[in-house]
């Protein structure tokens, strides 16, 4: 009985003691966003868009406006309102279609997946990128946001976009070219 007594306290102590020292997740969000980076960055601009067909779904269009890349420097991904996506390079700017995992036909913030890495407000936006191999984020604090767009044919694809005026563009684009 005796021993019994000690087992008990000592499982009791250990699951106490364990409590106190949880093992931390390796979560990007601990990490230090960079605040210089080796670009500039121009106010990005995102766009909610929905599908037409039954399986096509909603999403974000997410514009980043990028120049003076320094060598060595490949940018990789965005991570916004849940989501995450490839940036691809498309003219002066950088371009990622997030996808919202939902079948609703409704604008509403994606459900936040358990391996999602950033604690990020609705007009925040994180930019990962690589700099002679080692993985750098670089955090944005303001998005500005443009008229919402309808795809009748089903999503949009980042590899393949035409001169259609379905998109929203910026004025400042259009004084550019």
């Amino acid at each position: 009985m005796k021993n019994l007594k000690k087992a008990i306290y000592a499982i009791v102590f250990a699951c106490t003691l364990s409590s106190f020292f949880q093992c931390a997740s390796p979560k990007v969000a601990t990490t230090n966003f960079e605040k210089q980076t080796p670009f500039t960055v121009k106010p990005v601009v995102f766009q909610e868009w929905y599908a037409g067909i039954k399986v096509g779904g909603t999403g974000i269009n997410v514009f980043v406006p990028i120049s003076n890349v320094n060598d060595g420097v490949v940018l990789n991904e965005v991570y916004f309102r849940n989501l995450k996506g490839k940036l691809v390079k498309n003219g002066n700017k950088y371009t990622a279609v997030l996808k919202n995992p939902s079948r609703n036909y409704t604008f509403q913030k994606a459900e936040k997946p358990a391996d999602y890495p950033f604690e990020l407000k609705d007009n925040e936006c994180v930019i990962s990128y690589l700099e002679n191999g080692q993985t750098k984020y670089h955090k944005i604090v303001s998005l500005n946001e443009v008229a919402g767009t309808y795809y009748e044919n089903g999503p949009p694809s980042i590899y393949s976009r035409s001169n259609s005026n379905s998109m929203a563009t910026l004025d400042e684009e259009l004084d550019e070219n």
